[in-house]
């Protein structure tokens, strides 16, 4: 009797808001979109440090991390994330950012390691295809 092929493990994706950003609407929608094209969303909620969404992305073994910031301390905290990622040995977890970010922001932080970075008028569609493409394959 032939064997049944395994289901691939779905894409697992953490989703937070570092900083003191307040308002996570835009967080949740994007949640659901990627929970709605069949990945597993990891929401972390409102007010993370850099080190709680890296250690929250190790515990649970995530193949990439989005962050959610509107507050205006994107310079500081996503190459933090990034560096906190190098520095446990986690650099292959990808990270994608959205919020208000200038080009000129959006340039540089693309330089430090942030993968994709989505703003205003950025499709759901968009950003589910940009997080297939992006996530680290499973072993």
């Amino acid at each position: 009797m032939p064997r049944a092929a395994t289901a691939p493990s779905p894409i697992r994706v953490l989703i937070a808001k570092p900083g003191l950003d307040g308002h996570d609407r835009g967080a949740k929608v994007v949640a659901r979109a990627l929970r709605d094209a069949g990945m597993e969303v990891i929401y972390v909620g409102l007010r993370q440090t850099p080190d709680d969404i890296v250690r929250s992305a190790i515990e649970e073994d995530v193949d990439l991390i989005g962050l959610s910031i509107l507050s205006g301390a994107h310079m500081a905290l996503l190459p933090r994330v990034v560096k906190l990622l190098k520095a446990r040995k986690a650099s292959d977890i990808p990270v994608f950012a959205g919020g208000i970010i200038p080009d000129e922001d959006a340039r540089s932080l693309r330089r430090v390691g942030i993968k994709a970075i989505f703003g205003p008028g950025a499709t759901l569609e968009e950003i589910v295809t940009t997080a297939r493409r992006l996530a680290r394959p499973r072993s």
